[in-house]
């Protein structure tokens, strides 16, 4: 609330400037141009002699574009030298622009330039001379909403068949193999699983993840069939410390290397396939040899009399525990994906037949469409009053203790009522003060005022244009209008803001409207037109 109390102080800040000697000095040849004329600004240095000057450099100062830099001249004055250097600019766009504060180093030492205004005017068309035509009528167009929707729905439903068609490939992939009825040992199931893999030539086409699937379902079935291990159900960590266990139960004698090589195996497989980690073809040959050797190893090593060990019962327990979780995880994944793609389907209907900008709006939400088609509130603000519709109420704020009791000398009444904040979605501020004394007041320069102000803030690059305004009651003012950019005060991300600010002078006093929002947001314009055309002022009473 507080950082808006420049709504007042603009009418107390005063106009002097105190003059000072300065090492740097900045001039423009023009304070008016037409767009796209070209004016000279001319920044003069004065330095010892030895001493390196550096000059400011862009294609672009502030909002004016540098159209051309001119070589510096040097002129001798006694023991010193002043350097000159110009530079050509201009502006497409018409409004009034802030040459912004320049630096200039001399000997490692930056100074800055005052900034300066420059007014850029629209060229005047002679609508006597070069002919005018009227507007084409509107053309109608053919509604293609049903062809959409009618595409978007068969997208979604061809979409979800596909996916269930997926899904079932890659688990009749992963299902056990029917083999030959010679080959009985899981050693040999194995090998003739690796061999059959390789053929298939899957990891040359690209598919990688399915490749890693395979070849680890392979060794898996195997430690499941030949060690008793809930292997198939085990994530890589678990599978590792339950082959640990196996073997000391089975009093087998196996190097630590192979629970290694394995691991590793296992963590690349893991990389295909969760992370979409593709390794390159070396390592893929690589894994394919580490897990064929380990498993080879292991059967080595299998005592010669396999005793058919039952799971214990500890174990039985967590191989169903491990199925429970696998078959209630693909519920959630089908459940989940059904909502999704209703979700999206209705979405995209939505779309398509209303706008992506109606979906945003009205399904997702939007602030200050809520305060558009909200309940408004029609009151009167200060002395002279000021009659206005709002969305919200607006709330006074105390602004006193930021006035000087120089400034507060010659102030009768002031008061500031406001909603929202500098950096909300939508701010608007009325703001009245009366004088003691009668003054003139330049409401011209009354924004030089807003804008220094403003500039404190964290505000840049604003851009000005003034013109008059007319209540619809017909109470004649300024207003001054245009966009700046404002850092977020929590991620100090700048964001593009609309401003405008509606002054008049009333019964020895001045009233003022200041409404500020996001660029760009059609609902806050509707707003602020709504509220510029509800802006009105009590009769003044005859004596």
């Amino acid at each position: 609330m507080t950082r808006l109390y420049y709504t007042l102080l603009l009418l107390l800040a005063a106009a002097t400037t105190f003059g000072q000697e300065r090492s740097v000095q900045v001039s423009i040849d023009s304070t008016k141009i037409r767009i796209g004329s070209q004016f000279h600004l001319t920044v003069k240095a004065t330095a010892n002699k030895g001493e390196k000057v550096s000059f400011p450099e862009g294609k672009n100062f502030g909002q004016l574009e540098v159209l051309e830099t001119f070589p510096t001249d040097t002129i001798e004055k006694d023991a010193m030298y002043e350097l000159v250097k110009k530079y050509g600019l201009t502006q497409f766009d018409s409004g009034r622009y802030e040459i912004p504060k320049l630096p200039v180093i001399i000997n490692n030492k930056t100074f800055q330039t005052k900034p300066l205004t420059i007014e850029v005017n629209n060229i005047v068309v002679d609508t006597i001379k070069q002919k005018m035509y009227d507007i084409k009528p509107v053309m109608g167009a053919t509604s293609r909403s049903w062809l959409w929707l009618y595409i978007v729905l068969g997208l979604l439903f061809w979409g979800g068949v596909g996916y269930f068609i997926y899904r079932y490939i890659q688990k009749r992939k992963l299902e056990p193999k029917e083999i030959p009825a010679d080959q009985t040992t899981p050693i040999e199931r194995a090998r003739l699983s690796f061999t059959k893999l390789e053929r298939e030539g899957i990891a040359h086409k690209g598919e990688v993840k399915e490749y890693y699937s395979v070849l680890v379902n392979i060794a898996r079935t195997y430690l499941e069939e030949t060690l008793h291990i809930p292997a198939m159900e085990s994530t890589t960590s678990q599978l590792i410390a339950a082959l640990h266990d196996a073997v000391n139960r089975k009093h087998m004698s196996l190097d630590e290397t192979v629970y290694e090589e394995l691991e590793k195996v296992l963590r690349n497989a893991d990389m295909a396939k969760f992370a979409l980690s593709r390794p390159s073809d070396n390592v893929i040959l690589q894994d394919r040899e580490r897990i064929e050797n380990a498993i080879t190893t292991v059967d080595k090593n299998l005592p010669e009399e396999i005793e058919e060990v039952e799971p214990t019962e500890e174990e039985a327990a967590r191989l169903l525990e491990l199925q429970q979780k696998k078959k209630k995880r693909q519920r959630t994944i089908i459940i989940a994906a059904s909502c999704f793609l209703l979700v999206l389907g209705t979405g995209a209907y939505i779309g398509i037949t209303q706008g992506f900008d109606y979906l945003k709006d009205n399904i997702l939400g939007h602030p200050t469409k809520e305060l558009l088609e909200g309940e408004w509130v029609k009151s009167e603000y200060g002395v002279p009053g000021v009659t206005i519709e709002t969305p919200k109420v607006l709330k006074r704020t105390d602004i006193r203790k930021y006035v000087t009791k120089e400034a507060a000398q010659n102030i009768s009444e002031m008061q500031m009522f406001q909603y929202g904040s500098l950096f909300d979605n939508f701010h608007i501020a009325v703001a009245t003060t009366v004088f003691k004394q009668k003054v003139e007041i330049n409401l011209e320069a009354a924004f030089d005022a807003t804008e220094k102000t403003w500039e404190t803030q964290g505000a840049s690059t604003i851009l000005v244009k003034m013109e008059g305004f007319k209540t619809e009651h017909g109470t004649e003012g300024l207003r001054s209008y245009g966009t700046m950019f404002l850092p977020d005060p929590i991620t100090k991300e700048r964001k593009k803001v609309y401003y405008e600010i509606m002054y008049f002078k009333q019964d020895q006093g001045v009233q003022q409207v200041v409404i500020l929002h996001e660029d760009g947001d059609r609902y806050a314009k509707k707003i602020t037109e709504r509220i510029k055309g509800s802006i009105e002022f009590k009769e003044k009473k005859k004596k």
